[in-house]
């Protein structure tokens, strides 16, 4: 999807038509882009930039806070009309998605005509805008879906592998950052054509086990097939606060809060997990992470919320301002945990029922229908300043 929240946005209120709109924080505190519409992007504005910077660059900017829950039920919506021709649907995030059509196109076309198909059905349906890469393998298909946006369609075909990839600068090799970047520099490689000259070993010695990766993506070579219903690694949730938070009950206040959006997305897609991790980043960018596992998997707001607070409770600030807090779930999987004792199972039929109403209250009004007392009292009872340390 092309710019996905910010089109959504822009779709909902015409008011914001031809003008330079953002989705995320406040460019007052610490807020980052989630995603900047194309009109922002001409003034270099980017997702992940502070909102501030961003401003900066484009003083006439529109900031939209985020609609999450929105932009998921589009991104089912456009996942109906996937499902429509091929079962073979891997989704990488709300606005991206793997298909494989090779079953799918005696009914449909070639792979390229059902790409337009989907992109049409898009427009017409969501008044949204998709782009497309046809290719024989995973990498090659990402690869040619970005580099026509919007509205693009770029199909590869078997026999214009290298064709297609030479011109393509490093950067499009998945696993290249910066640092190997300039270890291409130092030999010389600018282009994938470029990298395709480099002999494997001379690879393998500079860049260790990713040797062999760049030296076979830089041939087109992926054999990884499309999962369909893949199972994320981790669910997780986190914020950047405005100023460094230093009193731990606030802290715990925000965990929670975190907790329940946690729980909430592992109980609509399904999905049990067993280790609870927390995120703490410094106020000097340092970020460490806490994890415990639990006796065995869950999906109770309930149980993640003791563990994080467990975590936070035992992890060492000495005193430092936190300017990040994330909590997240791992070791996932869809297999119910096994029968508990009686009584353990009253305990918990009641907290998977008081889960179950509040995720329908949220479902019907939005998330901020429902907020523990620990979050609502931290934010109108008058307090010492959080920034302040402990006397």
């Amino acid at each position: 999807m092309d710019a996905f929240y910010a089109a959504i946005e822009l779709r909902d209120n015409p008011s914001l038509a031809g003008r330079a709109v953002v989705v995320g924080g406040s460019p007052k505190g610490r807020g980052v882009i989630a995603a900047a519409s194309y009109e922002a992007r001409k003034y270099g504005v980017h997702s992940a930039m502070p909102a501030a910077q961003a401003l900066r660059q484009c003083p006439q900017l529109v900031f939209v806070r985020p609609r999450m829950d929105h932009y998921a039920a589009i991104s089912k919506q456009i996942r109906k009309i996937f499902f429509d021709f091929t079962s073979l649907v891997e989704p990488l995030a709300l606005d991206e998605a793997f298909l494989d059509v090779g079953g799918s196109i005696q009914l449909f076309g070639d792979a390229a005509s059902i790409a337009t198909q989907i992109k049409d059905r898009i427009k017409s349906e969501l008044g949204l805008v998709a782009s497309a890469g046809v290719a024989p393998n995973k990498y090659l298909a990402k690869v040619a879906s970005d580099l026509e946006k919007p509205d693009g369609l770029v199909v590869v075909e078997a026999d214009h592998i290298d064709d297609f990839l030479a011109p393509l600068p490093i950067s499009k090799i998945w696993g290249v950052g910066r640092q190997a970047e300039k270890k291409f520099t130092r030999l010389g490689v600018s282009t994938i054509g470029q990298l395709r000259k480099i002999p494997l070993d001379l690879l393998n010695q500079t860049f260790g086990v990713n040797g062999q990766h760049f030296w076979k993506l830089a041939r087109g070579e992926d054999s990884r097939s499309v999962v369909p219903d893949r199972i994320a690694k981790t669910v997780s949730h986190e914020t950047t606060f405005p100023v460094d938070i230093y009193d731990k009950d606030w802290l715990a206040a925000w965990a929670d809060e975190l907790t329940d959006q946690v729980g909430r997305r592992l109980r609509r897609h399904s999905i049990y997990g067993k280790t609870v991790q927390i995120k703490l980043r410094f106020s000097n960018f340092e970020t460490i992470t806490r994890a415990k596992t639990l006796a065995q998997q869950t999906q109770s707001s309930q149980a993640i919320r003791q563990a994080a607070r467990d975590l936070l409770e035992n992890a060492k600030l000495e005193g430092r301002g936190i300017r990040l807090l994330g909590v997240g779930v791992r070791n996932l999987s869809r297999d119910k945990p096994t029968q508990k004792m009686l009584f353990d199972q009253q305990a918990e039929q009641k907290t998977k029922r008081l889960d179950q109403t509040t995720d329908e209250i949220k479902d019907r009004f939005g998330h901020s229908a429902v907020r523990r007392g620990a979050s609502i009292e931290y934010k109108i009872r008058h307090r010492p300043d959080p920034r302040v340390k402990d006397e």
